[in-house]
């Protein structure tokens, strides 16, 4: 059986188990997402948007996609708010 390890702040403990969760979910999602994101570019337009910013640099393109960060984060709190 694995005892739960505190850490001490102050007078409290503090456990990290839910914070290396939240670590864990989110690097998770920015594989997910970094993999899928030329499948959600082809089908709806991701990295296309206006206000997303493409341009070449010594023969690389690169792409800031601002618009479509944002709209993603808009959807993902949405769903967040809804789950």
């Amino acid at each position: 059986m694995c005892a739960r390890l505190p850490f001490a702040v102050g007078e409290e403990a503090v456990y990290p188990e839910p914070m290396l969760k939240w670590l864990f979910t989110t690097a998770l999602a920015l594989v997910v997402l970094t993999g899928a994101m030329p499948w959600l570019a082809r089908r709806f337009g991701i990295g296309r948007m206006p206000g997303d910013f493409r341009f070449t640099l010594g023969g690389r393109d690169y792409i800031l996609p601002l618009t479509s960060t944002a709209l993603l984060s808009l959807l993902a709190w949405l769903l967040g708010r809804l789950i």
